[in-house]
């Protein structure tokens, strides 16, 4: 779900604007945590809420900066709080979010049901039944998690953001924009992150409906609440593609990961530099390849580059039916879906995106796949039909956002 305090999505940095500011760099609310913890930790060594506090520290370090090293340091402190303490209930509920925020959702999933049942009446562990139900594609079993989370504690932040994504992938854009509008209301101000966090998906939502206007001027106003935050596509949507690229390498930069580069390879590509775009396609496709064993991979993109850009379409089937073996999700279903059509599977591959489109999603890109799709088949109403709903003008900033 947009991954709640435990998935840990990546903002493009319209870095231009915050850099030129020139004020010194200052402790982010991650960082903070982490020294509040290493104090408790100093000051009573023995006891295991100082562990705690620092692995969750860590982990939201590791959404600050999409740096996944942060993530194995969380995972070190939260075994010391095991060593002192086993199962306590605050480090099974950070174990959980350790899992999200590394995409292990089928693992995830089991943790926080063990976790319900042991405290069942437990709002985030509701959160992190939402959020791994989503990414897996059980969406009945997420939804009914979010509405557990309103219902014990009405007007909850993390309730309401679950919330909002579901209203996304069920085709309510409108009603996804009111609950993040008042997550943010309710968000402290004093939360920079999570507030630049919110406005970021506010500014995917406004994307998302067409406008491209109002989501540049939230993105800004994510940027000045957290200058650096990681999110640029906007500014390919309206075919500035040089400053896209400028953007995307800054990103690529500070949080060098394949899927960042992919980004950056296609922006390149469409910024009129095949060459550049060649080259970062190789080293993106390397770099995928590297890390797909780990289920917190990029194999959605390598979907797309092998049928795509490298023109390899029993590739892109042989990765998309790997990642369809253990996902279901709308996102998972398309890529399958279009990796099916270019090798000629038009039957098979109208019976997925029409089993992703149910849900309601109104997704562009996503819609052009399934006109394409209905027209190989020879339905060229239905084909029209999608076409009218992908008139949204966002044909590369229609990606999964992360869930929160």
């Amino acid at each position: 779900m947009k991954k709640i305090v435990s998935f840990f999505l990546l903002l493009v940095s319209a870095l231009a604007n915050a850099q030129s500011s020139g004020t010194a760099p200052t402790a982010s609310p991650a960082e903070r945590s982490m020294a509040e913890a290493n104090k408790a930790i100093n000051k009573k060594p023995t006891q295991y809420a100082g562990y705690n506090l620092l692995a969750m520290a860590l982990a939201r370090r590791a959404r600050e900066t999409s740096d996944v090293k942060f993530y194995g340091q969380a995972e070190d402190a939260l075994k010391k709080s095991f060593e002192l303490a086993p199962a306590n209930l605050d480090g099974e509920k950070i174990r959980v979010w350790l899992l999200l925020g590394r995409h292990e959702f089928p693992a995830a999933l089991q943790a926080a049901q063990a976790l319900n049942k042991r405290v069942p009446d437990d709002v985030l562990v509701y959160g992190f039944l939402t959020d791994a139900n989503a990414e897996l594609g059980n969406y009945d079993a997420a939804e009914k998690a979010a509405q557990w989370m309103l219902d014990l504690r009405p007007g909850n932040l993390p309730g309401m953001t679950r919330a909002a994504y579901l209203r996304e992938l069920f085709g309510d854009l409108e009603g996804a924009l009111e609950l993040m509008n008042m997550a943010y209301q309710s968000t402290p101000p004093t939360e920079t992150e999570d507030r630049a966090w919110i406005l970021s998906q506010i500014g995917h939502l406004h994307l998302m409906s067409g406008d491209s206007k109002a989501a540049e001027t939230t993105l800004q106003q994510a940027l000045a609440l957290f200058p650096g935050y990681h999110y640029a596509k906007v500014r390919i949507v309206e075919k500035r593609y040089p400053e896209a690229v400028d953007l995307l390498q800054q990103r690529y930069r500070s949080a060098p990961h394949a899927e960042n580069l992919y980004d950056l390879a296609e922006a390149l590509e469409l910024s009129g530099r095949p060459e550049e775009a060649k080259k970062a396609f190789v080293e993106f496709e390397t770099k995928s390849l590297q890390e797909a064993v780990r289920k917190d991979n990029s194999s959605r993109e390598l979907i797309f580059f092998y049928a795509d850009h490298a023109h390899q379409p029993a590739q892109a089937l042989q990765v998309a039916e790997q990642e369809r073996a253990w996902r279901h999700d709308v996102y998972t279903l398309d890529a399958h879906a279009w990796a099916l059509h270019l090798n000629g599977k038009d039957k098979a591959a109208r019976v997925e995106i029409e089993t992703a489109l149910k849900v309601g999603v109104r997704d562009p890109r996503m819609l052009r796949h399934a006109a394409e799709i209905a027209l190989a088949a020879g339905d060229r109403s239905a084909a029209d039909h999608y076409l009218q709903g992908a008139e949204v003008p966002n044909a590369i900033a229609s990606g999964q956002t992360a869930a929160r």
